[in-house]
């Protein structure tokens, strides 16, 4: 079957031609590169930076404002985990509790559905007993989403028409903005789960209660409770029909200004009213907040838009930036006092689509170098371009096949997963030079006895087995892998899976669409001489306009057809013509190595670059086509003198084995994310001013280093379940600018610069570069004048080589006295590292112990070993001291409050309002909500004496 399939293409060129139309058709439509070809539909197969390796967990979050940790462990957090216990298939279950929020996340067996285990959840909340919470807590279940999911963040600005930061919004403006439009906006786009926003302020009503007035009109709090409660209500009194029309009856009676509650009457007496003005103070003011945002020193408001769970977070980047724009017409402007018209903007400053972009072009990049070594390597090594042609060929159509098994077998577009198509090229490559290698033999050997047809036949069908047999023993070798289960199994299955797609679209490349092209490409042809004239013509204008448009290898083509005319008009002999075309694609080759590939840097001139490349590709194949020559000697020595070579092996085997034991590095190197994050701590029971200082130092400190882009800080966390950050923990999101500046397609640009080595910009004024000034310079390409043969620009000064250089600097700036120093971490792999172990570490160790002085004074003991262990990292080392926040405890006298005839729930109650304040009820305006909240003034609460 498979021989009269291969005869049946090579017979019936059309059918293959269609077939190859056909996967390179499906191909193009599920690329993850979304390329826009105007007549073919686009269905990409989704793309993220790196695979999702967290647990299968859902997130059970419920709020009880203002009680204490203990309060929240004993009510909400312990029976909760006690009753989720029994949801079927769930591995094991992990909890926290903190000021107001509890937190259960529940991990499942990895082969239970993600949106089926949620249903369950589901159904066991709705079927809790009756009064195992307290009364006003609602647990609920958290987003569709992974802590992997927040892809996209941005903070609210104003800018004047330039682009210019003007200032002049008020947080608490900035967050009603944010909650009540931009938030939903943005939910609204496809594969949007959650919108959280952070930072600003939340106003409510709030009513500060004199008790000296209280006491004087003989008024209690419940009777302020009551009448504030009283003033705040509307209905709807079904319908009247007037005149044979209906009409709708609502009373209104929200609240909606300061003077509706101060006017609220709490008694009246002979005709005369006491009003909650009489005895409070009303007005709008802040709710208390458990997050902050700093952006470079100053507070802003922002949000994090959460991808869900399954969504191609590529696509959902795209679709909120579409919203972005439909709703950014809509924003709201101010004029200044100074006449600056300020329009409120969307500023993100975290956007996963860049890593994803270079991710992409990575794999791009990886496959074009390929490519091109391979042409090289065979027109070399073969001598014959239709061969190097034909196998390269084979790459590109065997990795869109690839893809079109990646949508339908929903495997996404990640490094990880696209590695392994790099990984599977050079096995790819060897299919197609055996094949065209024996093809091309056939040919030398059949002296044109045979048809075309028949040679490429016998040809293909004598190896085909052999290749089958190769190909299959490599796919099986990878059978393993897909075993692999846990955190392991999602990083190592897809490499696995494109690998062995990429190795069997070669085969079927290689069998049934080679041959056929191949007896194409090498069918002798008598051209006319004329004719032939005419197409080297074309040739050579093809080449003219490659040329015009910036495109290099038009050279080639070029050269070519002067080539070829040169040879018609006998100019140059035919037996020349050859080894000059081997001249031409060998010099092509190389240059386009030496310009994509760049090995000793954009710096460099392109003559260093394309002589180093030229040296490294001449003497590896020289090497090569020596060991080819002498082969049968070398191989006769060693069958002579089999000991001593094989004590060579084995040397190899014993230092790489030695090199392996004491490396001390990780197994899996870290992906360059082009930011990082910095996450110190501070001592937990630092307040909210406190930690909104040290904030705003981190953040100014990092952005006086010239090479960072932008920094924005978070401390708390956002209003979301996925997040439950202590307002002690700090998350400073670094964006670093790139070595050098890039242009659109991700490469760097080259820019004007005079006889002085000075770059001139747009003004006309001159400037250094990042690599001869110490000085943060400000510098994009709007301000540089683009210039094809001019310098690059670096953005890092001269001592900068890495990124591992910046983090140093960032280090030595962020040292502040109270808080921890935090090792060097990125946003995603921060995120996986703490959806697995639950820390912000990928190992940690627990200690046990009989109490917690010891165990504290134990850890610390442990802390300083471990810093002195080799391979480990001491600013990673860190034990966690035992400080918690400072309680303060009243503890009632029941026996006196029985005395006066005071009952515990009337003292809880003017506890809970003198220090926290209690909600009385909500308003509606418009789309917002306020809460209502009634209190104690400020002196008093700070008091403990009052």
């Amino acid at each position: 079957m498979l021989h009269k399939s291969i005869k049946f293409l090579i017979e019936n060129k059309l059918v293959a031609v269609l077939l190859l139309a056909f996967i390179v058709g499906w191909g193009v439509i599920n690329a993850p590169f979304s390329w826009n070809t105007g007549f073919i539909p686009n269905d990409p197969v989704a793309v993220d930076a790196i695979p999702d390796i967290g647990e299968n967990q859902q997130i059970v979050s419920t709020e009880w404002n203002g009680r204490s940790p203990q309060d929240i462990e004993d009510q909400i957090t312990y029976p909760l985990t006690s009753a989720l216990l029994g949801v079927p298939g769930v591995k094991t279950i992990r909890s926290s509790s903190m000021f107001g929020l509890s937190n259960i996340y529940i991990i499942f067996e990895e082969n239970v559905d993600f949106y089926w285990s949620r249903s369950r959840i589901i159904e066991k909340l709705n079927s809790l007993p009756n009064n195992l919470l307290p009364s006003d807590v609602n647990p609920s279940l958290g987003p569709d989403a992974t802590g992997l999911g927040q892809v996209f963040w941005y903070t609210l600005e104003g800018r004047d028409e330039n682009g210019n930061v003007t200032g002049g919004w008020d947080l608490n403006e900035l967050r009603s903005i944010q909650d009540y439009y931009i938030k939903f906006g943005l939910s609204s786009a496809s594969g949007v789960s959650e919108v959280a926003s952070i930072g600003g302020f939340v106003q409510e009503y709030q009513i500060d209660i004199n008790p000296e007035l209280m006491r004087q009109y003989n008024i209690n709090l419940s009777q302020i409770v009551s009448a504030v409660k009283n003033s705040n209500r509307e209905i709807g009194a079904q319908t009247l029909e007037i005149n044979k029309a209906e009409y709708l009856v609502r009373g209104l009676g929200y609240v909606k200004s300061i003077s509706d509650i101060e006017n609220a009457v709490i008694t009246a007496k002979d005709y005369t009213s006491i009003k909650v003005k009489d005895v409070a103070k009303v007005f709008l003011g802040p709710e208390a907040r458990r997050g902050i945002l700093d952006k470079e020193g100053a507070e802003v408001v922002g949000g994090v838009v959460v991808a869900r769970h399954g969504a191609n977070p590529m696509e959902v980047i795209t679709n909120v930036k579409e919203k972005i724009k439909e709703i950014s017409v809509g924003l709201p402007t101010k004029t200044l006092k100074d006449g600056t018209v300020s329009k409120l903007s969307i500023v993100p400053f975290y956007d996963r689509s860049t890593l994803i972009k270079e991710t992409l072009n990575t794999l791009d990049e990886a496959l074009t170098l390929e490519i091109l070594v391979t042409v090289l390597v065979i027109v070399m090594m073969v001598f014959n371009l239709r061969a190097s042609i034909l196998i390269s060929g084979l790459l590109p159509v065997a990795v869109l096949m690839v893809f079109v098994a990646m949508k339908l077998f929903h495997v996404d577009a990640n490094i990880v997963a696209l590695s392994g198509i790099a990984i599977a090229i050079g096995t790819m490559v060897d299919v197609g030079v055996i094949l065209s290698e024996n093809i091309i033999q056939h040919l030398e050997t059949s002296e044109g006895k045979k048809s075309i047809n028949t040679i490429v036949y016998n040809a293909t069908t004598e190896v085909s087995g052999a290749i089958i047999t190769a190909v299959l023993t490599t796919i099986i070798s990878f059978i393993p892998v897909f075993t692999m289960v846990g955190a392991e199994g999602k990083l190592f299955r897809p490499l696995a899976f494109t690998k062995t797609m990429a190795l069997a679209a070669s085969i079927v490349v290689a069998l049934f669409l080679i041959p056929p092209f191949a007896a194409i490409l090498f069918k002798k042809r008598a051209w006319k001489k004329k004719s032939s004239f005419l197409i080297h013509i074309f040739s050579i204008l093809i080449g003219g306009v490659a040329i015009f448009y910036g495109y290099f290898i038009g050279l080639a083509l070029v050269a070519f057809g002067i080539l070829s005319i040169l040879t018609i008009k006998e100019k140059v002999k035919k037996e020349h013509t050859k080894w000059w075309q081997l001249g031409i694609i060998i010099f092509t080759i190389t240059a386009l190595l030496a310009s994509y590939w760049r090995p000793l840097g954009f710096q460099e001139n392109w003559i260093l670059n394309f002589v180093f490349v030229a040296l490294i590709c001449f003497g590896l194949l020289g090497v090569f086509k020596i060991f080819s020559n002498y082969y049968t000697r070398i191989l006769t020595w060693a069958m002579e003198n089999r000991i001593l070579f094989l004590s060579l092996p084995t040397l190899i085997i014993v230092l790489g084995v030695s090199i392996m034991l004491n490396t001390g590095k990780e197994f899996m190197p870290s992906l360059n994310e082009g930011t990082f994050l910095l996450m110190p701590t501070s001592l937990p029971h630092a307040g909210v001013e406190e930690n909104k200082r040290v904030l705003q130092q981190l953040d100014m400190a990092v952005a006086n280093i010239p090479e960072i882009e932008t920094v924005v800080g978070k401390a708390g966390r956002t209003n979301s379940a996925i997040d439950p950050a202590p307002l002690s923990m700090y998350e400073n999101i670094i964006q670093y600018k790139s070595e050098y500046i890039l242009n659109e397609s991700g490469k760097p640009q080259r820019f004007k610069v005079n006889s002085e080595g000075l770059f001139e910009l747009k003004n006309g004024k001159f400037t250094k570069d990042g690599n001869h000034s110490s000085e943060k310079l400000n510098i994009t390409s709007d301000n540089l004048i683009v210039d094809d043969e001019g310098a690059y620009y670096r953005n890092w000064r001269h001592h900068i080589n890495s990124p591992d250089d910046i983090w140093t600097e960032i280090v030595e700036a962020t040292k502040l006295p109270g808080i921890t120093s935090a090792p060097k971490l990125q946003p995603i792999e921060t995120r996986l590292v703490m959806l697995q172990t639950g820390m912000r570490a990928p190992m940690g160790i627990k200690v046990k112990g009989n109490d917690l002085k010891t165990i504290e004074a134990f850890g610390v003991q442990l802390e300083e070993i471990l810093k002195n262990t080799k391979g480990v990292k001491k600013e990673a080392v860190f034990a966690d001291r035992i400080i918690g926040k400072p309680y303060l405890l009243i503890d009632i006298d029941r026996e006196k409050l029985a005395r006066y005839g005071i009952s515990i729930e009337k003292v809880q109650e003017i506890l809970e309002v003198a220090i926290g304040g209690k909600v009385l009820s909500k308003t509606v305006e418009g789309r917002a909500r306020y809460n209502i909240r009634v209190r104690y003034p400020r002196e008093l609460r700070a008091s403990t004496a009052d």
